[in-house]
């Protein structure tokens, strides 16, 4: 742990906004749209549960801009680490940048704006569930391709202090999926049984 320390300082302001943004957004998310499956008022305060997925998704985006950037600067803020600092290591970095970004835009051509964007916890459900490319061979291809995009973004600058947020960025995405997969899948479940019936 402190040859770590050597590469980097926890205390350092952009750091702590890196920590923060990534740990805060998939809570926020999470929070927000339970909330509205147990209430419906933001659909009733947009006045339509589509309006009101669309403008979460948005916040959501702005918030992963905002966390993005953050991450960026507490790279920058930190030394990088002269080991990773060669021509192997960026290209290798690139390349999980490129596979990230297949998964996370395949991902969402496959659930649509509001399927990315919770619109389950809103009520707008898909006939069922997504299972062609890429769900067809991983499963939260989203979440796995985010992470994909941080460490090739972390490899690419030889940072340290990326790869160690990346792996932050994985534990977060872990822990909400423990919240978020039981829901999903039960939602999906519930609405078998109700077409069931009706056949």
């Amino acid at each position: 742990m402190s040859w770590l320390l050597g590469y980097m300082d926890p205390t350092e302001p952009s750091f702590v906004a890196a920590v923060i943004t990534i740990v805060f957004n998939p809570l926020f998310w999470n929070v927000v749209a339970r909330w509205e499956q147990r209430t419906r008022k933001l659909s009733r305060a947009f006045g339509s549960p589509h309006l009101a997925c669309y403008s979460l998704g948005i916040c959501i985006l702005l918030l992963n801009i905002l966390r993005s950037h953050c991450f960026t600067q507490a790279m920058m803020s930190q030394p990088k680490m002269e080991g990773l600092d060669n021509h192997t290591t960026y290209f290798l970095g690139l390349a999980f940048l490129g596979w990230g970004f297949v998964f996370v835009l395949s991902s969402f051509y496959a659930l649509g704006f509001t399927g990315t964007f919770l619109g389950d916890y809103f009520g707008i459900l898909k006939e069922s569930r997504v299972t062609t490319f890429p769900f067809s061979v991983l499963d939260n291809p989203m979440y796995w391709g985010s992470t994909a995009n941080y460490l090739g973004w972390a490899l690419m600058h030889a940072s340290p202090t990326g790869l160690l947020l990346t792996v932050l960025v994985a534990i977060v995405y872990v822990v909400a999926l423990l919240y978020e997969e039981p829901f999903t899948a039960e939602i999906y479940r519930q609405k078998a049984t109700r077409l069931h019936k009706r056949s």
